[in-house]
């Protein structure tokens, strides 16, 4: 690997630029590092930080290259990402001879390793991983992209040499970043951190505690099949009817729809027979059960896991609409009750096994805090689950002690988020202070300008107009109202504002927004401007009051002002009154997938949401991401292409780096006059109203 230009954590090479870095950071000088996400693993990409030894480490950008290419959870090489950063250095002055070190997502040879010896250990029916069906996360292609990649990345840079890359390892990237961000990164107090995954390069779960800013791994299960990522991954795919990495969200939604009751759920107890609960929170794969150890695509179940649940879908039958599951089928498929019923088990059984892996862990370290990532950590109903379990009576009896569960869980648990975790560990091995704990996640690629935004304007079949400039409070406030007016109005508007957010959610830079107050919103929405399946709810987005009025927000959560309820990644139990009020945002289980935001953070978004109250009566909104059938949209000209993809959307309004607003709308034919109609009315009213002052 070194002669690849590849040098593990130990190496010579490595030290000395810690070294380095130490000596500049000490120096006062500011120091840059970017993380990079290579060929071959999901979710490529490239990050850029930059450092202080007082301040720590910032973001600057994580470039998801998904984001750019258009191709949902990327796995090609990252060029377009890094061209983005490159970029961005430049117009901080910088160049990239300015980047300290380069740092990798994954110990390549522990991956291999760990996939080696997996294979031996559980030979010989384990060959079978070796066919091509069950190796579409390791295309021998972009495998061998991923070894050139020192290589590439320097011809991509203009260097006549590779640019080394320092093997960071991937439990510890997603555990030191996550903790580093978090409302906990400053206590004296013990801090566990779990990293729950589908895999990692030296296992899929990883225990560590922190005390006074020092982390410390405690376990590693060093097992790549002993996977509660792949335990909801094999089961939602098999049985939902989605390929790997697009089946999970969807699964947990349906779930809802199910018999949540441990009870009466006629799969539970013998699906949980396919997890073996062991001592000290061990969890493992039953293999006399499950099969996809050894084949996971193909033949996963065994025949008792097929008397119990059917047979599983092949892949050729994945994203069949005569396969996937569909809530809308309810009444006239007679199997849709039971298939619910499946995936509400599964959910269930996945909870108890988080449950008891948490359990052990804050036993052992006494700590009442708890960081949780990894790509299981998105299992936002999981997540409130354990808020509710580890309360104040558990804590009486396990640690004698006043205290529950205090949990946070960052914006980007999954690989998108070990980009910056990769620089962001790096940064504090070089003696780095660990930065300021973070409230958005407003940092992937660079925010529009007026003109990036102009350009895009020119496609067939858009209508466009300049509407407003939101760089004075005056003009935001307006802004804001219109938006209000036009959700009020029952429309469906988009906003495209800023940088992009980095992660899997939008968080009001990338958001399709729509009335909560609507029972009919979520069908329409879902139908007419998403094209997605009924199962999927919708989110409240809220301001601070509001999602406290609609929701039972859980003290555990409630560091930071709650911020862990900033994120789309936990769910609350609504109010009574809820249901009746913002229907639209309630799923069959009562439970909403909250985003508060701030002021400070998103002025317009916030601003947009005290307008709803006025209009309204709730200061809560319908967010969804601004996508269709593919990735956040990130540049110009990917909004200008999903406005022309959703039939359903009436208008999108970006705003340049400026503060120039444009409202964007479907032209020619297609123009439904909705959003003509509402800006006429809306700035009539506004004349009377500023008359009648």
């Amino acid at each position: 690997m070194k002669a690849l230009g590849f040098h593990s954590l130990d190496s010579t090479f490595a030290q000395q630029r810690i070294a380095h870095v130490r000596e500049r950071l000490a120096r006062g000088e500011t120091i840059y590092l970017a993380g990079i996400g290579p060929s071959g693993t999901h979710n490529s990409g490239v990050a850029l930080i930059e450092v202080t030894k007082a301040g720590g480490p910032r973001l600057i950008v994580n470039n998801e290259e998904e984001r750019f290419s258009g191709h949902k959870h990327s796995t090609e090489y990252p060029r377009l990402s890094i061209d983005a950063m490159v970029a961005t250095l430049h117009g901080l002055g910088r160049d990239v001879d300015d980047i300290a070190a380069w740092l990798t997502t994954w110990d390549y040879p522990a991956l291999i390793g760990m996939g080696i010896r997996s294979v031996l250990e559980e030979a010989p029916r384990s060959f079978k991983l070796l066919h091509p069906a069950n190796t579409v996360a390791m295309d021998p292609r972009q495998i061998e992209t991923m070894t050139r990649t020192p290589k590439i990345v320097g011809r991509q840079l203009g260097r006549d040499s590779r640019v080394p890359l320092i093997l960071m390892s991937h439990h510890d990237n997603h555990a030191w970043y996550s903790f580093a961000v978090s409302p906990f990164n400053d206590t004296n107090e013990p801090v566990a951190i779990a990293v729950l995954d589908g895999t990692g390069d030296r296992g899929s779960i990883s225990l560590y505690v922190t005390l006074a800013g020092e982390m410390r791994q405690l376990y590693s299960n060093d097992s790549l099949f002993d996977s509660l990522g792949a335990f909801y991954s094999v089961i939602s795919s098999t049985q939902g009817g989605w390929t790997w990495l697009s089946c999970e969200g969807r699964y947990m939604g349906a779930a809802a729809w199910g018999d949540t009751n441990r009870d009466s759920n006629r799969y539970y107890k013998r699906l949980r027979e396919v997890l073996h609960f062991g001592t000290n929170g061990e969890i493992k794969l039953n293999r006399a059960l499950a099969h996809w150890h050894s084949d996971p695509f193909v033949e996963p179940y065994s025949p008792a896991l097929i008397d119990l649940l059917g047979p599983p879908l092949k892949p050729n039958e994945l994203w069949n609409p005569d396969a996937m599951l569909r809530v809308e089928d309810i009444h006239h498929r007679p199997d849709t009750q039971y298939r619910l019923d499946k995936a509400a088990a599964t959910q269930m059984v996945f909870e108890d096994a988080m449950i008891h892996i948490v359990d052990d862990l804050l036993r052992r370290t006494g700590a009442n805090r708890l960081v949780l990532t990894g790509g299981v950590a998105l299992n936002a109903v999981g997540n409130m689950r354990l808020l509710e379990h580890f309360d104040k009576a558990w804590f009486a009896d396990a640690q004698n002690r006043d205290a529950r569960l205090h949990l946070w869980v960052p914006p980007t648990p999954g690989d998108p988020g070990v980009t910056m975790g990769a620089a962001w560990h790096f940064a504090h091995m070089a003696g780095a202070a660990r930065g300021a704990p973070i409230s958005h996640a407003f940092y992937c690629g660079p925010s529009p300008t007026s003109d990036d935004i102009a350009q895009a304007l020119a496609a067939p079949e858009i209508a466009s107009r300049k509407i407003g400039d939101i760089s004075t409070t005056a003009g935001r406030e307006a802004i804001a109202d219109l938006m209000a007016y036009m959700v009020a109005e029952n429309g469906v508007i988009a906003l495209y504002q800023g940088a992009a957010e980095t992660g899997p959610r939008a968080l009001g830079h990338r958001s399709i927004l729509a009335n909560p107050c609507d029972a009919g919103t979520r069908e329409r929405l879902n139908e007419r401007v998403k094209y997605r399946e009924a199962i999927r709810p919708l989110a409240p987005m809220a301001t601070r009051e509001a999602a406290l009025a609609y929701f039972d927000l859980l003290d555990g959560a409630s560091d930071a002002d709650y911020n862990a309820y900033n994120y789309m990644v936990l769910t609350a139990r609504a109010k009574p009154h809820a249901q009746d009020k913002i229907p639209a945002v309630i799923h069959a289980d009562g439970t909403g997938r909250v985003q508060i935001v701030r002021e400070d953070d998103d002025p317009l978004t916030h601003a947009y949401l005290k307008a709803l109250g006025r209009h309204i009566g709730v200061e809560v909104s319908v967010n969804t991401s601004f996508n269709v059938a593919g990735p956040i949209a990130q540049t110009p000209l990917h909004a200008v292409e999903t406005l022309r993809k959703s039939k359903g959307l009436d208008v999108v309004l970006m705003v340049g780096s400026d503060g120039q607003v444009f409202a964007v709308w479907h032209g020619g034919d297609r123009d439904s006059g909705r959003f003509t109609g509402w800006f006429e009315t809306w700035s009539a009213k506004r004349t009377v109203g500023a008359q009648s002052v």
